[in-house]
Formats: structure tokens, C-alpha cells, sequence
């Protein structure tokens, strides 16, 4: 038995795999005002349900868990903007508590993420991004993720305007600042003058509205840049799209393709931009092959 884990910045999923079936799916959804302490004790006893559902059928021989925090080599959190309660928290300690008869592997998810991504398209070379809480992304060159010891590829924090707004890290101009589903919202709560909701959103931009295709427009423009900037470096087959954000909003991969079609110079295409495959789940399908050590 494989299990994978993916902590979001929103929610956990958790998938646990036999070599032939999908045995058993979980997830929950992180409470605003919980302390490390108190997501960790959810964590566990939604992990200890899950187990008591697999552990019957086959033993666990594997864990991968992918993670959007900024991990040290030792796996404590470094940083996490969108669960600040989680710096200095030792992940691995954690996990090795969680799992005392398994050694649990961690990755970035966006690492992950093009992994499996790569995997189920049967490419070598991808560039991901994944629009969500905040903006993940991965790089497989060869068959292999470019991540690992070297750290994540940090995407969404790669500045495409200098005066742009404050990201959650402190800096200006990120891809995350104008392209995560929270400051899409954001902006389209200003453009309509009344709180927008994702599926507000995701209605008003199906029926484009001036307002919803405004707010995405922003983030098409800034995630088009990096990800075309990063295919000049490295010469991918495909630039994949995936997370929870952009795979709720229907147009939004197709409007982020047109954008980066528009930055092709004479010679250099920009690589095709897919929809990921897996939709929301890159992370997790991509923890599951950590747990397998495929990745």
C-alpha cells in the first residue's frame, strides 16, 4: 500500500494505492484560526482514519507527502505565508511520529505536481504551474524533476512587475501576487464593488462578464510572462496548468495560452500550455509516486 499526502494552504487530500487499484481517498479543509498544534491534531486523526480503512488489506510501504511550505533540509518549515502557525514547525518529526514503521518522503507539490503531470502525459520535458491558494510550480527536464536537494522551483514568486503589488512574501510584483486565486478575488471584489466568490467568479467569467474577465486578465498577462520566461531557459514540451483555481474556472488555461502565444518572437515559440491532466490532484498523484520512489 502507497499513500500519498498533499497539504495544501486550503485543504488535504490523501490517497492510498495498491499496485493495481485505488483503495481509499480522504480530505478536509484547514480551519482559519487553528494553530499548528490544532492542524496537526486533525491531520492525525484524519491520517489514523484513513489508515484504519487501509491497513487491513496491505501493509503501508510508502508515504509521499507534497508540501507548498519552504522546507530546510532537516524538514522544518521555513516559511509558509499561508499558514504562518506552521514556521519552525518540524515537519519531519511530525511525520515520523505519523509514521513510525515507514520512512514518510516530502517534495514541494508544484515539484510533484510536474511529475505527475510528465508521467501521465508520457513527457520528459514540462514546466508546471499551479493556481490555487498561491501559485506552485515544477520543472521535469529529462524524465527527471529539477527540484529535490537544489530546492522547488519558486514560480510564483518570480517577479513579473516591479511595481505590482505586495506578495504575501514581502516582496513585489510576484506571479502569486496577481495570479493566486486569492488576489484574482480580490481584484474582482474591487471590479464589482461587492465581495466576489470563486464561483461567482467562475459564472461571470463563463458568461464574460466585464468584470470577471478584467480580474482574470491580470493574472493571464503575469502567469504568461514567468512560464514563457521559463521555457526561453529551458525548452520544455508542454507548459501544464493545473490546481484548484485554474481547473474551477473554464477558459482560464485557454486564456493564459492566448496570452503566452502573443509573446512568441520569430524562431522561439512558446511551448503549447495544457491543461494538466489530472486536474486538481497533480500534488496528490505526484505524492503517491514519492511514496512509490519514482520520484
Amino acid at each position: 500500500m502507497y499513500l500519498g499526502i498533499d497539504i495544501g494552504g486550503t485543504k488535504v487530500a490523501m490517497r492510498a494505492e495498491t499496485d493495481s487499484a485505488t483503495i481509499a481517498e480522504s480530505a478536509f479543509t484547514w480551519r482559519s484560526d487553528d494553530t499548528a498544534d490544532d492542524d496537526i491534531r486533525r491531520l492525525r486523526d484524519h491520517v489514523e482514519d484513513l489508515r484504519a480503512r487501509i491497513d487491513r488489506i496491505d501493509p503501508l510501504a510508502g508515504v509521499g507527502v507534497a508540501m507548498p511550505a519552504t522546507l530546510g533540509p532537516d524538514g522544518r518549515v521555513i516559511a509558509w505565508p499561508n499558514r504562518p502557525t506552521w514556521l519552525g514547525l518540524d515537519l519531519k518529526a511530525v511525520l515520523d511520529k505519523l509514521f513510525p514503521a515507514v520512512t514518510a518522503s516530502w517534495a514541494d507539490d508544484g515539484d510533484l505536481a510536474a511529475a505527475a503531470e510528465a508521467h501521465t502525459m508520457g513527457l520528459t520535458d514540462v514546466v508546471y504551474a499551479g493556481v490555487g491558494t498561491g501559485i506552485g510550480g515544477g520543472i521535469v527536464l529529462n524524465g527527471r524533476s529539477v527540484g529535490g536537494r537544489r530546492g522547488s522551483c519558486e514560480l510564483g514568486h518570480l517577479i513579473v512587475d516591479l511595481a505590482g503589488e505586495v506578495c504575501d512574501c514581502g516582496r513585489r510584483g510576484c506571479v502569486q501576487a496577481i495570479a493566486s486565486g486569492p488576489a484574482i478575488l480580490r481584484r474582482a471584489t474591487r471590479l464589482r464593488r461587492t465581495e466576489v466568490t470563486f464561483a461567482a467568479l467562475a459564472d461571470g467569467f463563463a458568461g464574460r462578464a466585464d468584470w470577471a474577465v478584467e480580474a482574470i486578465r491580470p493574472a493571464s498577462a503575469a502567469l504568461a510572462t514567468a512560464l514563457t520566461g521559463v521555457g526561453e531557459l529551458v525548452r520544455p514540451s508542454a507548459i501544464v496548468i493545473g490546481g484548484g483555481f485554474a481547473t474551477g474556472i473554464p477558459g482560464f488555461v485557454d486564456h493564459v495560452a492566448s496570452a503566452a502565444a502573443a509573446l512568441s518572437r520569430p524562431g522561439h515559440p512558446v511551448a503549447p500550455v495544457l491543461s494538466a491532466r489530472l486536474g486538481s490532484d497533480s500534488s496528490l498523484h505526484g505524492a503517491v509516486l514519492a511514496a512509490r520512489g519514482l520520484v
